[in-house]
């Protein structure tokens, strides 16, 4: 539930805007004095506050300033008039998150508030996970599986119960996530630990040269003898050697290609795949007994996008390892490029937040990674889910424009001429945009 100061000198704006909001779920605390507002802000659990620029006693502008310097996690909402350069202007300095015009329009308020209590949310698990990554000087396992979501907390959990045993494991997610990063974790955690660690990637070669690679004299099966062999893409190895891998597996035997005799190995077996091979066996696409015998346990990784704040501190790790790596001193992450961090949805996973720290490591200028230092596809990131009502705010292209052009203005302390430029027009045409808005050229 989303608490919302509603701060207005006419009771009856009050009692409008509240009953507007209460009908969109918001719980509302009506105030029609900004010091009482101000008073009663350590008493609540406030998420968002909407007050009217022009009021008797503590002016607008007067609480926002008191709320940006006492508690800068709560967002401000000015109502100003429609047109209005200055007061608008005002606002933005003052700290307000933003500014809605009159005549209230209730449902734009609602988008704005809920907007507004987003930010907040996210601002407060940025700041959260900065000092969770601060306080970091060790973590489980390597990079790819610091966690502290739920779902990682579950994977770490079967790591711990697997790796004490030799039972065959399956991990399975999508790419990126680190499937084989966790095989080399059970490895490492196992008795079999100074053995070797051997990788295939059975996607990556052909029929002929797998059955090679795997079953030749000092091939990974031996390689692989009171240690563990890791099967990357399982599901692609072809239907016709399955058979002599299922055998291998299950009576610890191989038969070297071209040899008589047979050769005992100890081999602990963990396979990966992002496919679904229970779907793929009823197929007849993948041998239903070898898909049993590599199932006995199985550790599903989550998606990137399912981690929660697992972004930023895979994120502070990379930036770790980045600049020590490149020799730049680049400590952290800034708000607002954790910001669009959080809102991407990471299709490429954990590999993909890496290069992008990689890259934004090696062109940053600043001892934070900022916004534009970010890959395009996730600076321009937004929220995962748009509720229905959001769609409901469709601004005309004027609107937005006469948003962002204040803004920017405000950025430049009201120089137009500075503006204009920030803004790539000529002056002229800026004028006229802002006289058409009832701006003043004063």
């Amino acid at each position: 539930m989303t608490n919302v100061f509603v701060v207005d000198d006419e009771r009856e704006m009050v009692d409008l805007i509240a009953l507007g909001l209460k009908k969109r779920g918001f719980t509302i605390i009506p105030f029609t004095n900004g010091a009482d507002a101000v008073a009663a802000i350590p008493q609540h659990d406030v998420d968002v506050i909407i007050t009217d620029l022009n009021m008797k006693g503590m002016t607008g502008l007067e609480l926002c300033e008191q709320v940006v310097a006492d508690r800068p996690d709560i967002p401000v909402l000015m109502l100003t008039a429609f047109g209005s350069f200055e007061t608008a202007v005002g606002a933005i300095r003052a700290g307000a998150y933003d500014f809605v015009t009159k005549p209230v329009e209730v449902e734009a308020l609602a988008i704005a508030v809920r907007r507004a209590a987003e930010h907040r949310s996210l601002r407060s698990e940025v700041k959260r996970l900065r000092e969770a990554m601060a306080s970091i000087t060790t973590a489980r396992g390597r990079g790819d599986l610091i966690g502290a979501s739920p779902a990682m907390q579950r994977v770490h959990e079967l790591l711990d119960q697997v790796s004490g045993t030799d039972a065959s494991v399956l991990v399975t997610g999508e790419n990126g996530t680190g499937k084989e990063t966790v095989a080399r974790e059970i490895h490492n955690r196992s008795r079999r630990a100074a053995g070797k660690f051997i990788a295939i990637n059975c996607a990556a070669i052909g029929e002929e040269l797998l059955e090679n690679e795997l079953f030749r004299a000092g091939g990974a099966f031996e390689q692989a003898h009171n240690g563990t062999l890791f099967l990357d893409e399982i599901s692609e190895i072809p239907l016709p050697l399955q058979p002599r891998l299922l055998q291998a597996i299950q009576e610890h035997k191989v038969r070297p290609i071209g040899s008589e005799a047979e050769l005992s190995v100890d081999v602990r077996v963990i396979a990966s795949t992002n496919r679904d091979l229970q779907e793929m066996t009823e197929a007849k696409q993948f041998r239903e007994d070898l898909y049993y015998r590599i199932h006995v346990i199985h550790i599903p990784l989550p998606p990137l996008r399912a981690r929660g704040g697992d972004v930023l501190l895979l994120a502070g790790h990379f930036i770790r390892h980045y600049a020590t790596v490149q020799g730049k001193k680049v400590t952290g992450v800034s708000s607002s490029a954790a910001e669009r961090m959080m809102k991407h949805e990471w299709p490429g996973n954990v590999r993909e937040l890496a290069n992008a720290i990689e890259r934004a490591v090696a062109l940053t200028h600043f001892e934070e990674l900022q916004v534009e230092d970010l890959p395009d596809k996730i600076r321009t990131a937004r929220a995962h889910q748009m509720s229905g009502t959001e769609h409901a705010e469709l601004l005309t292209l004027e609107e937005v424009e006469r948003r962002h052009v204040l803004r920017v203005l405000a950025a430049c302390d009201g120089n137009r001429t500075d503006a204009a430029k920030m803004l790539d027009l000529d002056r002229k045409t800026l004028y006229r945009k802002l006289l058409r808005w009832g701006v003043n050229d004063d």
